[in-house]
């Protein structure tokens, strides 16, 4: 279930909108969705999200190593999930 917000903004920031819109396939009403989803969520996640990609940027040799068969050049072998 949805609900219905309006909200009013300057002509040049909804040409603005509707430009970036555009140019990424999508609608005005679907960046400003994910505007308002990114206002509300909790800033811990996409730290958490940044400490995790630097470990693991940190560690990929270590990882491949210990795991060949998983490493991300090995996933597209055959028999293996894509």
């Amino acid at each position: 279930m949805s609900k219905t917000v309006t909200i009013r903004v300057e002509e040049r920031l909804h040409a603005l909108l509707r430009e970036r819109a555009e140019a990424e396939g999508t609608t005005v009403t679907a960046l400003i969705t994910q505007a308002a989803q990114d206002a509300v969520r909790d800033p811990r996640l996409a730290q958490a999200a940044d400490v995790f990609r630097s470990f693991l940027a940190d560690q990929a040799d270590a990882f491949d190593e210990a795991f060949p068969d998983d490493a991300p050049s090995r996933l597209d072998a055959p028999g293996r999930a894509a």
